[in-house]
């Protein structure tokens, strides 16, 4: 073949190549731009609107100033915002481990091959999907101090009325043993596939070897479940960091500011109290605040060789 006809050749494949592969780019965006467009669309430009609304005084009526850090200094003697911190914290503190624990033992009980064992699961997994404004509203009413359910129930037991969402110091709790009850069906469908995973090679060879239940469920199952936690717990933080729902249709962040998380006090200052600059500010803190969680979770768990 001379050079003239190998060029040509050459070419033909190349203009081949570079129209296969404009098709696939071609197909490949049809399917990913509308995607990118609702992802740009209504994430990454409300976050950078937001982020200058954040530093100006507007109310979302009008345009507003630019006030600099104004906002952001505004925090620091806001207790509010640091009553709204303490509450998203005692919850992070209390969920979190409790959610793993109990997802991690209730998957195990769950992995059993027993009459009737999908209705369990399934029992589980029922609050999770359930909306949480029905929850919420169903909630209100078992846990209301005169009328509510779980009252009723201690005062036939010859117990002593409780204040409950009513009471400072109890509504907090109530709201985390709720929000509990409703997410960590989410960590026991997790944990039980992944148990499911483990080879069975593996269990039968520690039954062989004498391990007992507890034996196995220490060193087998916890060290597999490892990246299953630590998708959990990560989670587990994103999701408590935006605790809003339950607050919202129970107790309002009442009494006395008992249950006022950083969300929704976001949400109080852009629409209740017309303050959407520094509503913009907190939840920017929240941002960085969660990022940071998220990210020093992450160091930790690969220094100690857990990955996902």
């Amino acid at each position: 073949m001379s050079s003239t006809a190998l060029s040509a050749s050459t070419t033909a494949h190349r203009r081949s190549k570079d129209r296969r592969r404009l098709g696939d780019n071609i197909a490949g965006w049809s399917f990913a731009g509308p995607a990118t467009l609702v992802i740009l669309g209504f994430s990454l430009v409300p976050m950078a609107w937001a982020l200058a609304l954040s530093f100006t005084d507007s109310d979302l009526m009008t345009p507003g100033r630019n006030v600099g850090l104004d906002n952001y200094r505004a925090l620091l003697e806001d207790p509010v915002f640091f009553q709204a911190l303490r509450n998203t914290g005692l919850l992070l503190v209390l969920y979190i481990p409790a959610s793993l624990v109990a997802g991690l033992l209730v998957a195990v009980l769950l992995n059993r091959k027993v009459r009737g064992i999908g209705f369990y699961r399934t029992c589980f997994l029922v609050p999770y999907i359930v909306s949480a404004t029905a929850t919420g509203l169903l909630m209100g009413f078992i846990f209301d101090r005169d009328f509510g359910l779980a009252n009723g129930l201690l005062a036939k037991l010859g117990l002593p009325i409780q204040g409950l969402l009513s009471s400072p110091s109890q509504a907090m709790l109530v709201l985390t043993l709720i929000f509990f009850w409703t997410r960590f069906g989410f960590s026991v469908v997790i944990y039980l596939a992944a148990i499911q995973e483990i080879s069975r090679e593996v269990m039968e060879a520690a039954s062989i070897d004498g391990a007992g239940r507890w034996t196995t469920f220490r060193h087998i199952i916890v060290p597999s479940v490892r990246p299953m936690t630590l998708f959990l717990a990560v989670w587990g933080v994103i999701d408590a960091l935006q605790f809003f729902d339950l607050v919202m249709t129970t107790t309002k962040g009442g009494p006395a500011n008992a249950t006022v998380t950083i969300v929704y006090y976001v949400w109080q200052l852009a629409f209740t109290y017309s303050t959407a600059g520094y509503g913009a500010a907190v939840a920017y803190v929240l941002f960085a605040g969660t990022l940071l969680l998220i990210v020093v979770g992450l160091l930790v768990a690969r220094r100690r060789g857990v990955t996902t």
